[in-house]
């Protein structure tokens, strides 16, 4: 069944592709996600790494402690989201190039 695979060829792609994922998890932090609740009440912005780099909160909803834990619930699953599906696009870009059974 797998007789055609090439141990050395495929130790190879392993360590261009642990490198590859290096490079991307770097370049991950320079990328900058913004997920908005509530109008644009409460706004969390992202690196790509997942890392929460700034929040903003509208000043009127500093009294409405319930509905201010609700919209940063809600803008913080949508970041979380936009992070996992940038992880997913980068790691399908970084495989889309290799054959791990030959050409």
């Amino acid at each position: 069944m797998f007789g055609n695979l090439d141990m050395g060829k495929m130790g190879e792609m392993m360590s261009q592709m642990q490198e590859k994922a290096k490079e991307l998890q770097e370049q991950a932090k320079s990328v900058e996600l913004m997920a908005r609740a509530g109008g644009g009440m409460v706004e969390i912005r992202a690196n790509g790494a997942g890392e929460i780099i700034d929040l903003n909160i509208d000043d009127s909803l500093l009294e409405d402690k319930e509905s201010l834990q609700i919209l940063l619930i809600s803008a913080m699953n949508d970041v979380n989201k936009m992070v996992e599906d940038n992880k997913k696009s980068q790691a399908m870009g970084m495989l889309g190039g290799m054959n791990p059974f030959g050409s």
